[in-house]
């Protein structure tokens, strides 16, 4: 997968990052157990801060698309399906709409749970 990124844009860098692989796993370009480039060569390819790399796949993890360990990389876990990224950016909207109407996070968990 070959990675871009405009320094001249208002996202920051390591969110577009985290956005082409998002991107990636939701269109197959990037499959199930696939193995990233490691963060040191992504960022000296792109000529960015290695922990600039780094945040966009700490994100990448946290939202459980991949996985990391020291030594070994990171990778597309195995469950990481384009479903689960479409669901995980739905989420991210509806929160976003929340906070816009003044609903707390507690109220929002309310809501969600009744559904």
């Amino acid at each position: 997968m070959l990675f871009r990124v405009d320094p001249t844009s208002a996202v920051s860098l390591a969110e577009q990052i985290a956005v082409q692989v998002r991107s990636g796993i939701a269109t197959g370009a990037l499959a199930p157990g696939e193995r990233l480039p490691p963060a040191r060569d992504l960022a000296r390819a792109l000529q960015i801060n290695m922990h600039t790399v780094l945040r966009a796949y700490g994100e990448l993890r946290d939202d459980g698309l991949i996985g990391m360990r020291q030594g070994r990389g990171a990778w597309v876990n195995e469950d990481a399906a384009p479903g689960l990224v479409r669901v995980n950016e739905l989420v991210a909207q509806l929160v976003t709409e929340a906070r816009r109407f003044g609903i707390s996070p507690k109220d929002l968990s309310r809501m969600i749970e009744r559904t």
